[in-house]
C-alpha cells in the first residue's frame, strides 16, 4: 500500500500532463482556418498589386504613346477649329490631352516631335505624311490600348468577386466565435481571449477594400474611325494647316534635325 501510492501518484502526474485530443483537435481546426483565412487575404492583395502595377504601366504607355501621336496632331493642325474637325472625324472625345498651351509652346513642340522623321518630295506632302502617319500610329496604339484596358477591367471585377467571396467565407467575427465554442470557457489559441466586440473591431481594421474602377485612373477611349474612312476629309483640314503655316514648321523640323528623307 505504502509502495503503490507514488506510483498512483506519478501516474496520475503522466496522465494529466497527455494532451487533450480535443485540445489537439482544436488547434488544428484553428491551425487550418488561420491558414485559409490568411493565404486567401495574401492572393487578394498579390492582385491588387499585380493591377495597380499593370496601371501604372499602362499609364505610362497612354502617356507616351497615345497622348504623344495625339498632340502631334494638335500641334501640326494648331487652328482649334480644324482640330475639332479633326476630333469629330476620328470619334474622340473633345477634351482628349488637348491644352491650347501645348500648340504654342517649343519646348513641348521639340520634345513630341524629336525622333520623328519626315518623308516626302515637297513641303506640302511631307506635312501631309506627318498628319496621316500619326494618325495610323494613333489608331493602332488605341486598338492595343482599348484591349489591354478591357482586360484590366476584367482583372478588377475578378479581384472584386475574390474579395466577396473572401468575406462570405471568412467572416472574422463568426471565426472568432466558433474559436471560442471550441475552447469552452478557458479562451486560448488564435481568438486570444478576443471579445465579440474586439473581434468586429479588428474585422474593419482588417477589412480589405474593393478595388477602384479602372476608369478613375486610365481613361476609357473609344475606337477611332480608321484612317481609310476618313482620309479624303482628313487631307482637307491638313491643305488648310499647310497653308497657314505648314510650311513654316516643316522648315523648322529640318533646322532641329527631325527630318530623313526616303
Amino acid at each position: 500500500m505504502y509502495i503503490d501510492f507514488p506510483y498512483r501518484v506519478w501516474k496520475n502526474s503522466i496522465i494529466m500532463t497527455l494532451p487533450n485530443i480535443e485540445d489537439i483537435l482544436g488547434f488544428e481546426i484553428k491551425k487550418e482556418m488561420a491558414d485559409r483565412y490568411f493565404g486567401f487575404r495574401k492572393l487578394i492583395e498579390e492582385d491588387k498589386l499585380d493591377l495597380s502595377e499593370q496601371i501604372k504601366h499602362y499609364s505610362f504607355i497612354l502617356e507616351r504613346r497615345i497622348s504623344y501621336d495625339l498632340i502631334r496632331i494638335y500641334i501640326l493642325l494648331k487652328d482649334e477649329d480644324l482640330i475639332v474637325g479633326f476630333l469629330n472625324l476620328s470619334g474622340l472625345e473633345k477634351n482628349l490631352f488637348y491644352d491650347p498651351y501645348l500648340i504654342e509652346s517649343p519646348t513641348i513642340r521639340k520634345r513630341v516631335f524629336e525622333g520623328v522623321h519626315l518623308r516626302g518630295i515637297t513641303w506640302r506632302g511631307c506635312f501631309k505624311n506627318m498628319v496621316l502617319d500619326c494618325y495610323e500610329r494613333l489608331v493602332d496604339h488605341v486598338t492595343r490600348y482599348r484591349k489591354r484596358y478591357q482586360e484590366l477591367m476584367e482583372s478588377q471585377e475578378t479581384i472584386n468577386e475574390e474579395i466577396k467571396i473572401f468575406y462570405r467565407q471568412n467572416d472574422l467575427t463568426s471565426i472568432m466565435g466558433f474559436l471560442r465554442s471550441l475552447g469552452g470557457e478557458n479562451v486560448s489559441g488564435m481568438e486570444g481571449g478576443m471579445e465579440i466586440g474586439m473581434a468586429t473591431s479588428l474585422d474593419d481594421k482588417m477589412r480589405i477594400d474593393p478595388t477602384l474602377p479602372i476608369e478613375q485612373f486610365l481613361p476609357a477611349i473609344p475606337p477611332l474611325t480608321p484612317l481609310s474612312d476618313i482620309k479624303n476629309q482628313l487631307k482637307k483640314l491638313v491643305n488648310k494647316a499647310f497653308q497657314q503655316h505648314g510650311k513654316n514648321y516643316c522648315r523648322d523640323f529640318v533646322s532641329n534635325n527631325l527630318r530623313t528623307w526616303f
